[in-house]
């Protein structure tokens, strides 16, 4: 690289001493190195239409332009004297002098007495924006290189070569130090210029604030990838490493070196989605079953679009709406240039059951095109999936010479990287953190850009988590990206609003005008299936599906309870006197522990929720699937007792069900496990199926420190108000689910308004607070910068349970592992020794600790720091145990912390009470 002068090729991006070597990057190098691979990823790694996302407000021409241009200037500030008298991380002053002496023989002078003041005032990617200014660049494009490390600056910074001038030129007013570095920083201005193919900085053009965000990830991203020595820490695979100190920038060549990285770190296959077949049933070629009337009409329906931007399916539990789903994604995919997939989901356990769905789904389509492609599982205990986890590494198949397709994991995708992977299936926070002011926002926007996104059980988030949902989906509509939304039971409301959130992202303000253009009714449909659509500006529905007869109404018996827990087990065994399977779903766990411990020992039970030891409650719940799942082995007599995660994901069938008072469309989730499986020969007593409401002491009367404390008052009551004697399935969902939701309704319910005004207020409080942290929505007007859009970020998240905590609005509790110590010595729960299992596994007998017996996080912390110190030594340098923190339990496995009496069974999970 001889074009750059004695002077720019004498300065350093990177340096580091190890193992007796002093190694580092000449700046130009990495310079180049940044350009080459962010020109790569342009080309070859963001799909179709995030390229002509970019290119929408110029050219596909000026954006790779543009992009070349980024990649080479985006360390620009680096070439400052506040950046090259840096010290070295190690100290290795050695290091330092070697290379300050460089810089002063190749031209620079007095560096060895430079002492600046202020150097921290002028960071190098601030630096970087500083320079682009003063050189014209425009401000929404300076703004990237300003905020490449993560967050943006509040401003530009056109006083900041004013106010710092020496941090630029070594001396606020020496000409004679100043000019080296004036040419060194014009020259590599220049340079980054005419390697774009612009003449000047004036024809750089401006870019909008949505093209900016992907912009800055996809700088981010190819900065990251080109400042990686090696792939994953492996030195037998190389990227872009340092060079010794007694290596010049002529011996590097740069071409080669880009092109072994590239050949090194590319494991994954670009996913081409095939066109649906006309003569053949996608259904049947991805699933082996034909396609049921209701899913051919809306595969028929999203065929027809020409622009789809959001498609909500509210269709009944069992209808398959999970592969409608993975068929769309194939559709949107292919129509809108996207190469990926986010399946996102209420909770880990839903996640789990996701995952090995789309799995099987995608290995069906890497067979198809004989490709390697990649998937990633988002959420805290992704490591214990077995399914996850068997998957072969990206590195290890790219090795062979197989030519069948296969679905990898690629290491390199991980942490703030993890969104990137092409196919992903995670919890929900994933998706609503788009939304959280927190540093590297940019990636999670630039991987989200380039999928489908798929939300599942939509109806399941509350009023500030739905504040994330919209504005994640503000942002996606800005980006086109096609959305599909899945429910059972969707109030109307919610579905309007995320329409018109999709709309106003894509549209900006001038969405009102267009929906004047909507279908008269649109909003107050209550047709049962519906799609509704949006094509472009328009809204289409579909609310009439022929054969959609072919899943047979079920008719349930619906009766209220007010028993006392000891009567109410009375009345349920005999029930089951000759025989049958009962669940109980309760809304929380203290509840259904009670009703369990009055279970007869001579009664099966089966009690699950949320606050067993991981492996105990991955065991129950495969148990649960065996004993009453679609091929179950049907026991004679069971009791099932939970909590909510039973109305979620476990595809399970009840003959009788009990379930206390909750909003009508969690009721009715419940009930979809009642008679779910329509072939199974049941007892005579439960022939027709029953479902029983617990919890009603009187209207409006449902116990302040039970149900009232989980759900709203108002809901409740407008629930009870509202809840038929008999339910018809699927005809009565919508009809149940729009006259609890609709406020229009409240005047029909006998003394609702306090509850309705407690309602509204808790409403708003909700909203209020999520505001706080959240991104603002995307601005589409011209000229808008990323200035300041990370300001007043969230700095107290640090860690992925504290960004998930964030958006779920919930405390932050602590993840403890359960061991028995006793004088025997130290055992896990189920009585092997603690120094005989593997550290894997032991890392799995985690539970979180109720917030209750938490609240000063910090106090809690410090008691069980010391209760792990024992352990300690062992477990500081284990991949899987650094950092874990214990709670041990004596021989009856009970133990007294915070003062709190803690106990665990394998049968009825974690309880505790206050220390009297």
């Amino acid at each position: 690289m001889t074009e750059f002068s004695r002077l720019a090729q004498s300065l350093w991006a990177k340096k580091r001493s190890s193992d007796g070597q002093r190694l580092w990057l000449p700046l130009i190098v990495h310079l180049k190195d940044c350009e080459n691979t962010i020109n790569w990823l342009f080309n070859h790694w963001l799909s179709d239409g995030q390229r002509q996302q970019l290119a929408a407000a110029t050219s596909e021409e000026d954006v790779q332009k543009l992009v070349k241009f980024l990649g080479f200037i985006h360390d620009c500030g680096k070439a400052t004297p506040a950046f090259q008298m840096k010290p070295a991380y190690n100290g290795d002053n050695q290091l330092d002098q070697i290379l300050v002496e460089q810089l002063m023989r190749s031209g620079f002078k007095d560096l060895d007495v430079l002492n600046l003041s202020s150097a921290q005032r002028s960071p190098h990617a601030l630096a970087g924006e500083a320079i682009l200014t003063a050189y014209g660049v425009d401000s929404t494009v300076g703004a990237i290189v300003g905020g490449h490390h993560g967050k943006p600056e509040s401003e530009p910074p056109v006083h900041q070569i004013r106010d710092y001038t020496a941090n630029y030129f070594q001396s606020d007013n020496r000409p004679e130090l100043q000019v080296e570095w004036q040419q060194v920083q014009r020259e590599l201005v220049e340079y980054g210029l005419h390697s774009a193919g612009y003449q000047s900085a004036a024809e750089i053009p401006a870019i909008n604030q949505p093209e900016a965000v992907i912009l800055t990830g996809l700088l981010i991203m190819a900065d990251w990838l080109a400042s990686s020595e090696y792939f994953n820490e492996d030195t037998s695979k190389p990227l872009f490493p340092l060079v010794t100190t007694a290596q010049s920038v002529e011996t590097i060549d740069v071409q080669t070196r880009f092109q072994r990285a590239i050949m090194t770190w590319r494991l994954d296959d670009e996913w081409v989605p095939a066109p649906l077949s006309r003569d053949s049933d996608p259904y049947q070629l991805r699933w082996g079953f034909h396609v049921r009337p209701v899913q051919e009409a809306i595969t028929r329906a999203l065929g027809a679009t020409t622009d789809p931007g959001m498609a909500i399916i509210e269709a009944p539990m069992g209808l398959g709406k999970t592969e409608i789903a993975l068929i769309a994604v194939e559709q949107l995919a292919r129509m809108t240039g996207r190469d990926g997939v986010y399946m996102g989901l209420p909770t880990q356990a839903t996640t789990n059951a996701m995952f090995a769905r789309v799995n099987d789904w995608l290995a069906s389509v890497a067979d198809e095109q004989e490709a390697h492609l990649s998937i990633k599982l988002m959420h805290g205990k992704s490591q214990f999936n077995r399914t996850y986890t068997a998957l072969p590494n990206a590195s290890n198949v790219n090795s062979t010479d197989e030519h069948h397709g296969a679905v990898t994991l690629n290491s390199w995708f991980s942490g703030k990287k993890s969104i990137l992977t092409k196919f992903t299936v995670g919890t929900i926070d994933n998706l609503l953190l788009m939304g959280l002011k927190q540093k590297h926002l940019f990636l999670r926007h630039l991987g989200f850009s380039g999928k489908v996104v798929v939300i599942d059980e939509v109806h399941a988030y509350d009023a500030y988590m739905n504040a994330y949902l919209l504005r994640a989906i503000e942002w996606l509509g800005a980006y086109h990206v096609p959305i599909v939304i899945l429910s059972a039971t969707l109030p109307k409301i919610k579905r309007n609003q995320l329409l018109k959130a999709y709309l106003k992202g894509k549209y900006g303000r001038k969405f009102h005008q267009l929906l004047k253009l909507a279908p008269t009714g649109w909003e107050d449909t209550q047709a049962y299936p519906l799609l509704s659509v949006l094509d472009g500006p328009e809204i289409k529905q579909v609310t009439h599906f022929e054969g959609q007869s072919d899943q047979a109404p079920l008719t349930l018996a619906v009766e209220r309870t007010n028993q006392d827990d000891e009567d109410l087990i009375v009345s349920l065994l005999a029930q089951l006197d000759a025989g049958g399977v009962a669940g109980i779903i309760v809304n929380t766990v203290k509840r259904a522990q009670a009703l369990a411990a009055l279970i007869p020992a001579d009664v099966p039970l089966m009690v699950l929720h949320s606050a067993f030891l991981a492996p105990d409650r991955a065991q129950q719940e495969e148990k649960l699937q065996a004993a009453i799942g679609k091929h179950g082995q049907r026991p004679a007599k069971l009791v099932v007792i939970g909590t909510q995660v039973l109305e979620q994901s476990l595809d399970i069938d009840f003959d009788v069900l009990y379930t206390d008072i909750a909003p009508i469309d969690l009721i009715l989730q419940r009930a979809g496990r009642l008679h779910r499986h329509q072939t199974i020969i049941r007892p005579k007593q439960f022939q027709q199926p029953q479902l029983k409401v617990m919890g009603i002491k009187s209207f409006g009367d449902y116990g302040d420190d039970d149900n009232e404390k989980v759900y709203e008052k108002y809901l409740l009551m407008k629930t009870d108000h509202f809840l038929p004697d008999k339910i018809q399935l699927p005809g009565d969902i919508s009809t149940l689910v729009q006259c609890v939701y609709d406020a229009a309704t409240d005047a029909e319910v006998p003394e609702i308004e306090p509850a309705a005004e407690k309602f509204e207020t808790d409403l708003k409080a909700e909203q209020q607070k999520a505001v706080v942290f959240q991104v603002k929505a995307p601005q589409l007007k011209q000229g808008i910068t990323l200035h300041g859009w990370l300001n007043r970020d969230h700095t107290d998240v640090v860690n992925d349970q504290q960004a998930s905590a964030a958006v779920r609005d919930i405390q932050e509790t602590l993840e403890v592992i359960l061991v028995q110590h006793t004088t025997d010595g130290d055992f896990l729960l189920d009585g092997r020794k603690l120094a005989e299992v593997a550290s894997a596994e032991i890392a799995q007998q985690t539970l979180r600790i109720p917030a209750v017996i938490t609240p000063n996080i910090t106090a809690a912390i410090t008691e069980l720091e010391d209760l792990t110190r024992p352990y300690h030594l062992r477990w500081q340098d284990d991949v899987w145990l650094n950092g874990a923190l214990v709670l041990p339990l004596d021989q009856n496995l009970t133990a007294t912390f915070n003062g709190w009496q803690v106990s665990y069974s394998p049968q009825l999970g974690l309880s505790y009470s206050k220390e009297e």
